[in-house]
């Protein structure tokens, strides 16, 4: 049976903690929810171009200071905040990422606070030869192989599962959207980014991807009182990685894949490049969602279309 849409955010006396707030899509964020909601910003940078009326605390998350933001008047967090660098300390991010969510989902059971969305991705499926045309959010979390990067979403999509599990009353939301694309700096945006686009010989994957700003519409959607639940989020139908390189008027090289891992491994060690060998996997293998559970129990759907999507990471500066 159909259920109804959750009943719209409602902007009351409760605050939003956003969590990674400095982060490209934490900001977009925290620029469309000031205007609805008293918003509470948590990150080790700085935000000196942020709302007048945004509250920041340049706090890393495993500080016991972090708690006394959520003592009062809290009524929602957002977490953000998974720390993405290929080049940094693997061990330090792993216990940054682990840790950090383990102590906001304590001081959320503590505090009493009612919802929780975990910005997740649907990378923790993994591209895999084996991937059926479209995965639900049901399918294994099998991303984490060689990418250290998705073993710690991995693990923090599980660890958020748990939390969701054991406590009910507590309306938590998962998101997982596909590649984001957009002024956010991650591997996708910025590999479509790139003049001359590295693709591999004998591949031709479809790729499925989503504008940030109806990222950053799916997040509102789930700040709804009643939403629960782990959801996909998708953009405009997929096409094959040739069409989006053609659309976006790039020119393209193709290259083995022996050598491109083994180029890709070097320039990376050199740092030339911030693209890891693994994230090849990504213009090799498919790994499409369906989200139809997103439009159905959300009322989330796209408002980008193709050419606007891919478009944005042309972008060369945030705007709104």
């Amino acid at each position: 049976m159909t259920q109804p849409p959750p009943t719209p955010f409602v902007a009351d006396d409760g605050a939003v903690v956003i969590t990674g707030i400095c982060g490209r899509l934490g900001r977009r964020l925290a620029r469309k929810l000031h205007r609805q909601s008293r918003v509470i910003g948590i990150d080790r940078r700085s935000f000196p171009d942020r709302p007048a009326d945004v509250e920041h605390h340049e706090l890393d998350l495993r500080s016991a200071r972090v708690r006394d933001i959520f003592r009062d008047g809290v009524r929602a967090l957002v977490h953000l905040g998974v720390v993405h660098d290929p080049r940094g300390d693997s061990a330090e991010h792993h216990a940054s990422n682990v840790a950090g969510l383990q102590k906001l989902l304590e001081y959320v059971e503590y505090f009493g606070i009612p919802k929780v969305v975990l910005l997740s991705s649907a990378n923790v499926y993994g591209p895999r030869p084996d991937n059926p045309q479209f995965l639900s959010e049901d399918a294994p979390l099998l991303g984490a192989g060689p990418f250290s990067r998705i073993r710690d979403l991995v693990e923090l999509d599980m660890c958020a599962q748990s939390f969701f599990l054991r406590l009910p009353a507590v309306k938590t939301v998962i998101l997982r959207p596909t590649h984001i694309l957009g002024t956010v700096r991650n591997a996708p945006s910025n590999y479509l980014r790139l003049s001359v686009v590295p693709t591999l010989l004998g591949f031709d994957p479809m790729l499925q991807a989503v504008h940030q700003d109806d990222v950053v519409r799916a997040i509102m959607l789930a700040l709804a009182p009643t939403a629960r639940g782990i959801y996909n989020i998708a953009g405009p139908p997929p096409v094959p990685l040739s069409r989006v390189i053609e659309l976006l008027e790039r020119q393209t090289v193709g290259v083995p894949h022996t050598v491109a891992r083994l180029g890709v491994e070097r320039l990376f060690r050199w740092r030339v490049t911030s693209f890891p060998a693994p994230e090849l996997d990504f213009i090799r293998y498919v790994c499409m969602i369906d989200d139809s559970r997103a439009r159905r129990d959300l009322g989330y759907a796209p408002t980008h279309g193709l050419v606007a999507t891919l478009c944005a990471v042309d972008e060369e500066r945030w705007l709104g």
